[in-house]
């Protein structure tokens, strides 16, 4: 059984937090636990974050899969003003650098892909998935861009 979801939002600094409720939301509906709906909220904010500081997206499309006990989160940029996303370390007193090293942490595996249509790239993170107690994913509709 596979559930999946696609959203696309403005590249703004402002959508973040709307991108982590609309995750949170979606995990919610297919009975993710609480666990995983908190760890996929902090993945899909620092990946969200990440395409819009460092990118020239207009809109931003990120995504939802689970398949078996594996979330796949996905986060699709327009084109990088760098060509590499990579992780870096951060001094104590500096306030960003560590978006990546927390997803690192938090996934069983991250990556970073090019886009199919050669135009950007696409940052994915694949989280353990269980579905909260008493509660069993059901098959939902395919949920496409919103």
């Amino acid at each position: 059984m596979t559930l999946q979801d696609t959203f696309r939002l403005p590249a703004l600094h402002a959508f973040v937090s709307e991108a982590r409720r609309c995750v949170v939301a979606r995990l919610r509906e297919w009975g993710a636990h609480e666990d995983v709906c908190g760890d996929a909220e902090l993945v899909i904010s620092e990946l969200f974050t990440n395409a819009v500081l460092h990118t020239d997206s207009v809109e931003i499309g990120y995504g939802l899969r689970v398949t078996g006990m594996h979330l796949r989160v996905e986060v699709a940029d327009e084109g990088c003003r760098s060509k590499e996303q990579r992780l870096r370390s951060a001094e104590c007193e500096e306030e960003n650098g560590r978006g990546l090293l927390l997803v690192k942490a938090f996934s069983e595996t991250w990556g970073v892909r090019a886009r199919e249509n050669g135009q950007g790239s696409v940052t994915w993170a694949d989280l353990p998935y269980r579905p909260a107690p008493g509660r069993t994913p059901q098959p939902q509709p395919d949920h496409h861009t919103r």
